[in-house]
């Protein structure tokens, strides 16, 4: 079932929908309807607080309670979903909304129509209250058996009382965009890794784009799929060095987005390793569960350009997704090997599972040459990260004006990220080999995720650069919780969005 979105001013105590869900707010005197629910406060009068108490509502984060309504509303179904409390301003935040609408659309299962009573008195809300719903609802069903049930609701309709203002709407709309970018993301990274080798991810990158550019009026967005021997012939040595392990070659998408008018240019570069099993320094068997998300920085930064194009903003882009599988085979590399990447730059190889700076060196150095203003790149990078700030939250690392600008766009986004340092001693120990201009890792357990970054650094041409280190997040392998399923999460997405928004308004 296709679920139509709808942006209304209405009461949410008469609409006619199936079920109406209210945000409920956390307090020191107890729970309360968010004051876009006045109307449904007012309806039950002195019987609500005492309700509330028996049923246990407390408005805390990701609870959610169903409340039948017996004729006090006009809608059959009251759902409560918890927004925490209100930030020291007493406002509700867009991320709070974005995840209570999340949870609520995982809350009723089976109505025809759902009428959302969130806070939503501006555009930010509002944004937040519709993707927050698009992307709670998000199911993977493409490889079950049978015909899936579908439990989406077939309309719903989004209540805010600044419904008619002009920056609204464009909020509700662009929301929809985001939003439908990050699940093309999810469903890439769900593919199972032998149905999206790198040749096939490369197929649906060009069907999507063939897709964003058909018909009149559509963004102006030019591609181009380098195969195995384009990328020998520029001499890629990284990407190479990786995905010649494999049956399934390796490819490099190029993106190239360029409005008239643009005055900034944002180059974006993804790790697209469709499936890791660490090459010849293989990993443990439990450690390949899950490295089909190996490629989602790839996945991100491709949905990304196609949302910021379809978004019409004005800022030129380029993105680059280097795609290999690294496997096990005669023609793996080894360590000990010295390869020369794109550019010219000699890499020793110490560990063949520390294969994502391969192919991002590449790619960065190529970004590079295109005199970018600033370059983005994202990837599934080190394990340390994800040691370090567990399964939720992002490291960003890089020069100092970029970093803070992507933290600054991750709180938009509402994805958590944090900043890391690159300590001058990495530079020490990436240079440290004896046969080569750079070492690819070098077995010291500490601090692998900076020293991973500080290699990176080394392919950007001096230009200001922010890397994302996702590790982690990419996948949920737990239950779902606010906005987010289990599976695939499409993190980074919506963060590089908002940088590019960001930039292109800092002109």
């Amino acid at each position: 079932m296709t679920t139509t979105y709808t942006l209304r001013n209405a009461s949410p105590a008469k609409t006619r929908a199936d079920a109406v869900v209210v945000g409920v707010l956390s307090s020191a005197k107890g729970p309360v309807l968010c004051e876009e629910a006045a109307e449904v406060t007012e309806a039950w009068g002195r019987k609500l607080r005492p309700l509330l108490s028996s049923l246990g509502v407390t408005g805390r984060a990701g609870e959610s309670t169903k409340v039948p309504t017996a004729g006090v509303v006009k809608t059959p179904l009251l759902v409560l979903v918890g927004l925490g409390a209100a930030d020291a301003d007493g406002a509700v935040t867009p991320t709070a909304v974005r995840r209570a609408a999340g949870v609520a659309a995982r809350s009723v299962p089976n109505a025809a129509s759902v009428a959302l009573a969130l806070p939503a008195g501006s555009p930010e809300l509002v944004a937040a209250a519709t993707e927050g719903h698009l992307l709670g609802g998000y199911t993977f069903t493409r490889h079950k058996s049978g015909d899936a049930e579908d439990t989406a609701a077939g309309e719903v309709v989004v209540l805010s009382p600044v419904a008619r203002k002009a920056e609204v709407v464009t909020a509700f709309e662009e929301a929809q965009v985001v939003a439908s970018a990050v699940l093309t993301c999810r469903d890439w990274v769900n593919e199972p890794p032998g149905h999206l080798t790198p040749p096939a991810f490369a197929d649906a990158v060009t069907e999507a784009h063939r897709e964003l550019t058909k018909g009149r009026g559509t963004p102006k967005v030019t591609l181009e799929v380098l195969d195995e021997h384009q990328l020998a012939e520029l001499g890629c040595g990284g990407t190479l060095a990786v995905g010649n392990s494999s049956d399934a070659k390796p490819r490099m998408v190029r993106l190239t987005y360029a409005p008239k008018g643009a005055r900034r240019h944002l180059a974006l570069v993804g790790k697209g390793v469709t499936f890791d099993s660490g090459g010849l320094t293989i990993k443990p068997s439990s450690s390949m569960v899950g490295m089909k998300g190996d490629m989602a920085g790839a996945a991100a930064v491709i949905t990304a350009t196609f949302a910021i194009a379809r978004l019409g903003l004005p800022i030129k882009v380029t993105a680059y997704a280097p795609m290999a599988e690294n496997m096990v085979s005669g023609t793996s590399m080894r360590p000990g090997d010295v390869i020369t990447m794109y550019g010219g730059t000699t890499v020793e190889i110490a560990n063949t599972d520390a294969e994502g700076r391969m192919l991002l060196g590449d790619a960065l150095q190529m970004a590079s040459e295109t005199g970018p203003d600033v370059i983005v790149d994202i990837a599934t990078l080190t394990g340390h990260m994800q040691v370090a700030l567990g399964d939720r939250v992002g490291a960003v690392l890089g020069t100092g004006e970029p970093v803070q600008a992507v933290l600054d766009a991750g709180e938009v986004a509402g994805e958590q990220l944090w900043p890391m340092p690159i300590p001058e001693e990495m530079k020490e120990r990436i240079t440290s080999s004896k046969v080569a201009d750079l070492l690819q890792h070098d077995w010291v357990r500490w601090g692998g995720g900076l020293y991973a970054s500080a290699f990176l650094r080394e392919f950007t041409g001096g230009l200001p650069w922010a890397h994302m280190d996702i590790a982690g997040n990419e996948i949920n392998g737990g239950g779902p919780y606010g906005h987010v399923p289990s599976g695939a999460t499409g993190f980074g997405v919506t963060t590089l969005v908002a940088y590019a928004r960001s930039l292109a308004a800092s002109d």
